[in-house]
């Protein structure tokens, strides 16, 4: 026979060792929409907010939107928005029942309801994890792409919009016509500046239809910067059969993480906010010296661990770091990093890379190197391609560096070192495979039709005689050795 689905009315019956809200969530308000609500948020942002939860009525319930499907929706109505986060660690697992979530709206369904409920007197934050490649940036630039055909039509239809950057903006043209304070737009996706980016990307959304809109938002609400951290593999089938049986419901929409977390954010808000420091939670000045780290330590070596790990074979991080070779890689990797990062008082980047090493190994988290090398041509210039430009610029070589972009270049290639086909989910992923093949064997024809993406790679850095050399030496050794004795070599 099978459990009951998770819900309000069952959610009583979990086995007793697993963790239930603390509050009332009948008197739990919304004060927060969050766009974009996926396995990250859900295991971070909502559990935060969860910790901090009052017994008393409390207005920090969480209105979720999905910008493109259905599919959270349709998994969690059901429930009533409750899920199950399941920390998973070797030592002491455990499942928890999480009551923040108050509901699921559907943007390409009914944006005027993702409208009405940004707009809504009681919401004072919206916040998002949209992911790089939902912000129609131009890299180039910096500024919003308004070529992109999302942002042409979310301009065309204003009561409409899809797009986070077009929701954002109409939400907050509707407070100002009301005469409303703005929300705070809380950033919380891996990008440097994230705050200072979103705002800019706004306020030029905002300035090709209504520049007194653009003067407003850049005078009035607060787009603050982040940074986050927690390792979320992506949920499957069998996890989702554990999670019924550790609870004794089914959920159709766990979540899976690891112990550990981090969020850094610039305490600067247009009005209240949750006590998120009661969780942990870290309120700066300056998030920036934390992103650094984070990207060039954490989410730079995540990518190169993805491509070298899947092209030596490895399903997931952990079996990618339990690889000797590629696990001294990564410190040789490290070494090219830390010392372009500013210093961070209290703060060991040397024990910061020990303490990655351990996380990535953690056998409980099946983090796939597949899931992490997703969108590889948009996270490349954020995670690896300026530590690489800093360090040419005070003329250090860039072996490790260069490595990793080539384990890049082999993966979007669409072929691993066996012979097999790769499912490259990338943006560019069809422009990329025939620009390669196009190119023909030699391995300086392949980098060279790689560097021909300016969205990627910009225009200094294929100018750039040393790094052209560093990443054919680097691709050509893939293709000569193979990835664990190039990882050794180099």
């Amino acid at each position: 026979m099978s459990p009951p689905r998770l819900s309000p009315a069952t959610a009583a019956a979990a086995h007793a060792d697993v963790v239930q809200p603390r509050y009332d969530r009948a008197r739990l308000r919304p004060g927060i929409v969050h766009l974009g609500l996926g396995a990250f948020f859900r295991a971070h942002g909502a559990l935060y907010t969860e910790d901090v939860l009052a017994p008393d009525p409390d207005p920090w319930g969480i209105i979720g939107v999905s910008l493109q499907r259905p599919d959270q929706r349709d998994r969690l109505a059901p429930q009533g928005g409750l899920y199950v986060a399941r920390e998973c660690e070797a030592d002491a697992p455990l499942s928890r029942i999480v009551g923040s979530v108050l509901g699921v709206l559907v943007a390409p369904e009914d944006p005027g309801a993702v409208l009405a409920a940004m707009t809504a007197p009681e919401t004072a934050i919206v916040s998002l994890t949209v992911t790089e490649k939902a912000y129609c940036l131009d890299p180039a630039t910096g500024r919003l792409d308004a070529a992109h055909p999302a942002i042409i039509r979310d301009l065309a239809n204003p009561l409409a919009p899809r797009t986070a950057i077009g929701l954002l903006a109409a939400a907050l043209a509707r407070r100002r016509a009301a005469g409303r304070a703005p929300f705070t737009v809380l950033c919380c996706d891996n990008l440097m500046g994230n705050g200072r980016l979103l705002a800019g990307l706004v306020q030029d959304f905002a300035a090709l239809s209504d520049d007194r809109l653009a003067r407003w938002i850049a005078g009035n609400a607060t787009f603050p910067a982040t940074m986050v951290d927690r390792i979320v593999p992506a949920t499957t089938a069998e996890d989702i059969a554990a999670v019924e049986l550790a609870t004794g419901l089914h959920d159709a929409a766990p979540v899976l993480h690891e112990r550990f977390r981090q969020w850094v954010i610039e305490d600067r808000f247009v009005g209240a906010r949750p006590p998120w420091e009661r969780a942990g939670a870290e309120l700066v000045s300056d998030v920036a010296p934390y992103e650094h780290m984070k990207l060039r330590m954490l989410n730079a070596s995540h990518s190169a661990l993805a491509y070298l790990g899947y092209l030596a074979g490895h399903a997931t991080i952990a079996e990618a770091v339990a690889d000797p070779a590629l696990a001294g890689y990564l410190r040789r990797l490290w070494a090219e990093i830390t010392p372009m990062l500013p210093a961070l008082p209290g703060v060991s980047l040397d024990g910061y890379a020990e303490t990655l090493l351990t996380r990535y190994g953690n056998p409980a988290i099946r983090h796939r190197t597949w899931q992490i090398a997703m969108d590889g041509s948009q996270k490349l210039r954020v995670r690896l391609l300026p530590t690489i430009h800093e360090r040419l610029q005070r003329g250090l070589p860039v072996p490790c560096l260069a490595l990793a972009v080539a384990g890049w270049l082999r993966y979007a290639g669409g072929i691993d070192e066996r012979g097999g086909a790769i499912e490259v989910r990338d943006p560019l992923a069809g422009e990329l495979r025939a620009a390669l093949e196009a190119a023909g064997a030699e391995p300086a024809a392949k980098v060279r039709a790689a560097l021909g993406f300016a969205a990627i790679f910009g225009a200094e850095l294929p100018a750039e005689a040393r790094f052209v050399a560093a990443l054919t030496d680097a691709y050509a050794a893939l293709l000569r050795l193979g990835t664990r004795a190039a990882a050794q070599t180099l």
